[in-house]
Parts: structure tokens; sequence; C-alpha cells
């Protein structure tokens, strides 16, 4: 199955017998089968028609729209799930702070134990680069997650383990072009934050379709706070996948120069008085070619190997079990 990433300014999709089109100007610049075509991003000034409209909605297509430089807007959704009883439990789980902590650790816990296995493997191939001191802190914060009874004081030791872990990762970028000394957003201040940005902000959309679907409301979270469009629910759920998905695809396009420095633009809004960084668009098209793949590549999951495309739907449908069999969501633990 096929994700279409449509960057081309002007363009058109459109739908023709069986075949989905993008075309400008009157030529056609791809023609996908349609049965082929899974997801769908746009970027920036794109139509559809109104034949490609309906068959995404029919079939459930997701369709996601972001801004040319990849602000995330929102989705094409259709009848949304009938699964009201599937809701009521997640309001219910949100009045229960002890069953949210309870959730919450194995959240911190399992995104801690990525980020330190993300290190060890880099230590494996790179004895000469110094990311003991990180490691053994980010474990002993891993002990400690058990004896946290509050949301307040977990996020205390997922925000100590991010900032020990940003502190390895900066150690792992062995390209010169590039240089980060901590994670910032909002905006992102440098090329590595704004691969990370854009990255996180592709996988949270993709997270909040699986959750729509499902039945569930993705902007009612357990870990992370209740904010005016902040898909909460979506946040939590891939917390534990961006060091495996997005971070580790980022480092690989730096260290293996996929992308140079020169693949970013500066963009300073006045009003703002703020220069924000983004990739230009020929960097964007390498950057989803490896989003891409990395989504597509296998991974296991309580002892089955599926995508990590798939694995977001599977940690969607772990989180209905919890709430239905009053258990716990199962981790994705790197292995």
């Amino acid at each position: 199955m096929a994700t279409l990433f449509v960057l081309e300014q002007g363009a058109k999709i459109g739908k023709t017998s069986k075949r989905i089109i993008i075309e400008k100007d009157g030529n056609n610049i791809l023609e996908v089968p349609e049965f082929k075509v899974e997801k769908v991003f746009i970027f920036g000034n794109v139509q559809i028609s109104t034949q490609a409209l309906r068959f995404f909605l029919e079939n459930g297509q997701d369709v996601s729209f972001f801004t040319m430089r990849g602000k995330f807007l929102g989705k094409l959704i259709g009848y949304s799930s009938k699964n009201i009883i599937l809701r009521m439990k997640q309001y219910e789980l949100y009045k229960k702070e002890d069953k949210r902590v309870q959730f919450a650790r194995i959240f911190v816990k399992s995104k801690l134990k990525n980020c330190r296995t993300v290190l060890q493997k880099f230590l494996r191939n790179n004895r000469e680069i110094q990311l003991s001191e990180e490691i053994s802190r980010i474990e002993d914060l891993i002990s400690s997650v058990d004896r946290k009874n509050a949301i307040g004081s977990l996020l205390g030791v997922e925000g100590m383990g991010s900032k020990l872990y940003f502190k390895g990762f900066a150690k792992m970028i062995k390209n010169d072009e590039f240089s980060f000394h901590c994670r910032n957003r909002r905006p992102p201040k440098d090329p590595v934050n704004s691969m990370l940005s854009f990255g996180y902000a592709l996988l949270t959309s993709e997270m909040f379709s699986v959750l729509s679907a499902l039945g569930f409301d993705p902007y009612l979270g357990i870990f992370h706070s209740i904010e005016y469009s902040r898909p909460s629910l979506a946040l939590d759920l891939i917390e534990e996948l961006r060091p495996a998905v997005i971070d580790r695809f980022a480092l690989d396009i730096i260290n293996k120069r996929a992308i140079g420095i020169g693949g970013f633009e500066e963009v300073k809004k006045e009003e703002e008085d703020v220069v924000k960084l983004f990739l230009s668009k020929d960097a964007r098209s390498v950057f989803f070619k490896h989003y891409e793949a990395r989504m597509q590549s296998n991974v296991t999951y309580l002892c089955e190997t599926v995508t990590y495309r798939v694995l977001l739907e599977r940690k969607a449908r772990s989180f209905i079990n919890a709430l239905n069999e009053d258990g716990e969501i199962e981790p994705f633990i790197i292995k």
C-alpha cells in the first residue's frame, strides 16, 4: 500500500476510473491504482476533487493536511466511530487518578527503556563515544518509576530522562554540519530539532487517525495534560515510540548525510520576531522517503512481527483491552 506525500504547490488530486491522479497545469504528475493508496499527506496549496474526496471518505483512507512548512492542520474524517461505550470508559478512566498513574508509569518506563536501548545500541558500535553516564542515570530513573504515585512526579521523571537522553543523542551525531545541544521546539531552533519535530508531527497525525477510527477521543489523554487542540491521547501512545521510530531514522539521515545543512530554510516572521527553520521542498522529499521506509519496516510486538505503522494500531487496541478487561497497556520495548 502506498502513502502519497503531495508537496507540489498548485497540484490537484483527482480520481478517474480506478486510479488516483495528481496533476498540475493539465499535466499528470503521478497516477496510482486506487487500491494501492493507503494514506495521503497534503502540504500547502493542493486541491482535491469531489470524486477523490468521496473515494477517500467511503474507503476510510487517511488524508492529513499540513501547511507548506509542515504544521499539522487537520484530517479528512468521515462518520466517527459509533463506539460510544469505549469513549464512556475512556472518560471514566480519566476520573480515576490511581488508574491513570498506573498507565502513566507504563508510558514513562517503556519510553525510558527505549531511550536507554537507543544509546546502548549506538555505544556497541561506537565505543569511543562516552554514553555510560547517560545510560546509568536513565537506568536509575527507570528504577524510580514504580515509586511515583502522581502524574506530576512521573512527568518530572520523564523530563529528566529526556534531558539525559538528548544529551547522549547529541553525542551520536557524527556529521560536522549539524550541531545539537538540547531538545527545543515552538519553534525548533536548529536543523536537528526541526527534523525531530516534523517527524513527531507525522507520527502523532497517524496515531490520531487510528484512535479516531477505533472510537477514542484523541484529545483526552492519561499522561499528557488536557489543553485546547492538543491530541493528548495520541501523544500518550506515541511516547515510547519516538526513540524507536523518529529519533533513530533522523539520526540515520544525519549521519549518512542524506540531507545536508543546505536542506533547511530560515523564515522570519516580523510580527513574532523569531526565525523559524524548515526543511526545503527537496529535503522534505528525502525525509518522507526515509520516514515511509521506517514505518514499513518490521518490528516485534507481543510475539508478532508487524510494521511500525501496524504497531500504532496494535498499541491502540492494547489500550482497548486494558479498558475492557481492567488490565494494563502492553508496552513496546525495543529489542
